[in-house]
């Protein structure tokens, strides 16, 4: 199996900058009459995301109601219509078209307290729904400092599109590719300077299979990082969950406390490293059920687990 950073996303780019162009120009409405030909050329020619999304849906239907979500092909084209839907509201953010107006925030004090007091925040974040709306989290205050890791070159990429439109705002993206002892001094000066670390914990490592961690997800065994837990207890701040969904037409961000601070002795760093790991799944879990066709992790992530 081909590890998620290797698989070519044929068609991505060039797809990107025609909504991109669309969007600009026109707005989102006419941009939707390009969204559906982009979108049913990339889920006819990638068969190997097509399948990985039938495969998610099958899993997630069992913990849902009957009829709910279906695992076949009509439901995986729907998987794909809601991911080609969220590359709009991705524009949107980066354009400033998303405002503080149009986000519902839940348990957003607390991290504004946290930022109150100078004190910096590591956020575990995910492939559901719409990282991108972090760029409005620099608006909760004055003098907030967002920076969010990416992992690979076509994330930066993209990124550098997006960029090239992006309203002005203190937002970092950090592209890494594994965390070292340079990236951990990087990050620790930025929670020391009271800033936001955001972190993906939902994909391996993108130099190969070492440090994972399997934890129980969907009914089965999948591999985690250990590396956000391994950071966390490097920077010693808070630890939160950020997961931002579509829900009713808005955006519904919830943040989550998950530790005052990490701890990974040698001789527990295993067990713990395990227990965080699957406490986070469990949180990515309950949210997928909430909005099964908003998580875009389009490979096997089971390929190594066991049923």
């Amino acid at each position: 199996m081909k590890h998620w950073a290797n698989m070519e996303e044929r068609g991505v780019i060039w797809g990107m900058q025609l909504l991109l162009k669309v969007y600009l120009l026109f707005g989102r409405k006419v941009l939707q009459v390009f969204l559906y030909p982009v979108v049913s050329y990339y889920w006819l020619l990638n068969g190997k995301a097509r399948a990985a999304s039938i495969d998610y849906l099958r899993r997630v239907s069992a913990f849902l109601p009957a009829d709910t979500i279906r695992g076949g092909r009509y439901g995986s084209y729907l998987h794909f219509i809601a991911f080609a839907n969220a590359i709009i509201d991705k524009l949107a953010a980066w354009s400033g078209a998303i405002s503080l107006n149009d986000v519902e925030y839940h348990g957003r004090d607390a991290i504004v307290s946290h930022l109150e007091h100078g004190q910096g925040v590591l956020i575990l974040g995910s492939h559901l729904g719409n990282m991108e709306v972090c760029r409005v989290i620099a608006k909760l205050r004055k003098n907030v400092t967002v920076n969010v890791l990416v992992h690979t070159k076509h994330a930066e990429k993209f990124n550098a599109l997006l960029n090239r439109y992006a309203e002005s705002g203190r937002m970092n993206l950090i592209q890494v590719t594994e965390m070292n002892a340079a990236t951990a001094m990087l990050l620790q000066d930025k929670i020391e300077a009271g800033e936001l670390v955001v972190i993906a914990a939902d994909r391996i490592p993108v130099t190969g299979q070492g440090r994972v961690i399997n934890a129980r997800f969907l009914g089965a065994i999948a591999k985690f990082p250990q590396g956000p837990y391994i950071l966390a207890s490097l920077l010693k701040c808070p630890v939160y969950t950020l997961f931002c969904l579509k829900r009713q037409g808005k955006q519904a961000i919830y943040f989550d406390h998950f530790s005052d601070g990490l701890n990974l002795p040698r001789k527990l760093r295993e067990e713990r490293a395990r227990r965080y790991a699957q406490d986070y799944a469990d949180r990515l879990q309950h949210y997928c059920l909430l909005e099964p066709l908003q998580w875009f992790n389009f490979y096997d992530f089971w390929q190594n687990g066991n049923d």
